[in-house]
């Protein structure tokens, strides 16, 4: 999928008809111009449609309920050219159910100071009409993005860019199938919730099917397609001596290559973009989906291991968001520490299921006995992810409420070779510092299971998270865990406030 393709945001222009018609047409020419520019910047990766100048209640109703019912509206981007009282915007903003974005800029950058007159002060009355604007706001409790500055800024468009990406986040939330092959991994309690209140706050629905509707699938499979796949797997990887043809164990390559066909067959013909597995009920199937998980995770499902649907639906929402961005997204796992004094670091990985998007060249598909699931040795694509800045963010219900966490990290080349380690693996240096970080996660109630992505940031996953309404807390360069702890307790009374309102 890509964004520009399928979404759009809308800019709506403010103004009122006190100044008159000459005035209108000036505020409809430059709306109109402002549009264009945006539309054409590569830093917005949907289409910016430019849909006029607002200056009745009426029109102010009627193109927010039209935003609603448009698929491919992801949300507003909304203007006030002009002094728009702001009264005329109750009904519409009450309204709304997309995100809304306000744009506090004006027409022109700078003063003409010599030409300025009644006129000009009339038609370009951004900066007092976006006040007016965002009052209404305040007093409807309305959750927005605010941006500031010239439109014809780089820094602008960026911004709307990086909105416009978690719009389309909630955009595919609503919509978003999650289907569970068994149930969560038993007495875990993280990877539990309330997959009706995520359906309700999100949009996503999470529905289970038993593993054998699965296996009837993969037991479809034909040996051509099966062994066209595994020419693939050739192909793309560098694939170990027992995996290649002839090799002691080319069936276990050949059988991953089934579960991949079937299981993509499955989630296309279910509408399923995100799904779970766990290790404690494969029924029929011969291995644990290990290279088949990986592989459909680079080409954009959601996943997450144990059950854990909270974390395969937010890996795919992520992916969703950093369509056309470098660098991948993945499924993720603190998994272990390196305590060494001055290089600090967490060792991220699971036992198959990272997603080849992360890789640091090209992987090497292997195999390699797996103490758990009571199977036959899996398959795997093995690597490591390269040097850089990126996030890592979950999402774990509270009881009471979701909470999305949001911690910038930044992955390293591990300091010595993993020659004995048969998984996928990132090391990185959570930002402030791995005590600092590792606490605080804690101290918020954050889970074990994480989407990790070099391609968002954590501007992106705030703005999603307000958009739909969820508490976020971000662990970053400025986090002490003093502070921390009492934005915990803010929260904690915040949300039991406004239950009682």
């Amino acid at each position: 999928m890509h964004l520009r393709d399928t979404y759009e945001v809308w800019f709506v222009t403010g103004s009122q008809h006190l100044y008159g018609e000459e005035t209108l047409r000036a505020v409809g020419q430059h709306a109109a111009e402002i549009a264009a520019s945006l539309h054409d910047a590569a830093a917005i990766p949907v289409d910016l449609v430019g849909k006029g100048v607002l200056t009745t209640p009426e029109e102010i109703r009627a193109i927010c309920i039209e935003a609603n019912s448009s698929e491919r509206c992801v949300g507003l981007v909304a203007w006030m050219h002009t002094f728009s009282p702001a009264k005329m915007w109750i009904g519409g903003l009450t309204s709304l159910q997309k995100p809304l974005l306000h744009l506090h800029t004006q027409y022109n950058e700078a003063l003409p100071w010599s030409e300025i007159d009644m006129d000009f002060m009339n038609t370009n009355q951004s900066a007092h009409g976006d006040r007016e604007f965002g009052h209404i706001l305040a007093r409807l409790h309305i959750d927005r993005t605010v941006v500031v500055g010239h439109w014809k800024q780089p820094a602008v468009a960026e911004r709307i860019g990086a909105w416009s990406r978690s719009a389309a986040g909630v955009a595919e939330a609503r919509r978003l199938k999650v289907v569970r092959f068994g149930d969560n991994m038993r007495q875990v309690a993280v990877t539990e919730g309330d997959k009706v209140e995520a359906e309700i706050r999100f949009g996503f629905s999470v529905n289970t099917h038993g593993i054998n509707d699965l296996t009837d699938v993969v037991g479809s499979v034909s040996a051509k397609d099966a062994e066209a796949l595994v020419a693939t797997y050739d192909d793309e990887y560098d694939v170990a001596e027992a995996l290649r043809r002839g090799g002691a164990q080319r069936a276990a390559l050949v059988d991953a290559a089934r579960i991949e066909l079937g299981l993509r067959s499955f989630l296309e013909q279910g509408g399923y973009r995100a799904f779970t597995d766990t290790f404690e009920d494969l029924g029929a199937l011969t291995q644990l989906p290990g290279i088949a998980v990986q592989r459909l995770m680079r080409d954009g499902y959601g996943f997450a291991a144990e059950g854990d649907w909270k974390t395969a639906a937010l890996v795919r929402v992520m992916k969703l968001m950093s369509d056309g961005l470098a660098g991948g997204t993945s499924f993720m796992e603190d998994y272990t520490y390196d305590f060494t004094p001055g290089s600090e670091a967490v060792l991220g990985s699971h036992m198959l299921e990272v997603c080849p998007s992360i890789a640091g060249g090209v992987p090497t598909c292997e195999i390699h006995p797996l103490g758990i699931g009571g199977r036959s040795d899996p398959v795997r694509l093995v690597f490591t992810a390269p040097a850089g800045e990126a996030v890592v963010a979950a999402l774990v219900d509270l009881g009471d409420r979701f909470r999305m966490l949001v911690n910038p990290v930044d992955v390293v080349e591990p300091r010595e070779a993993l020659p004995r380690l048969p998984v996928a693996r990132a090391v990185w240096h959570p930002r402030p510092d791995l005590s600092t970080a590792a606490a605080a996660w804690i101290l918020a109630g954050g889970p074990h299971h994480t989407s990790l992505s070099y391609a968002l940031t954590a501007d992106h996953m705030a703005d999603f998270a307000a958009m739909v309404g969820v508490e976020v807390v971000t662990i970053d360069e400025s986090t002490s865990l003093r502070a921390f702890q009492r934005e915990l307790q803010w929260n904690d009374a915040y949300t039991t406030l406004r239950g009682r309102i």
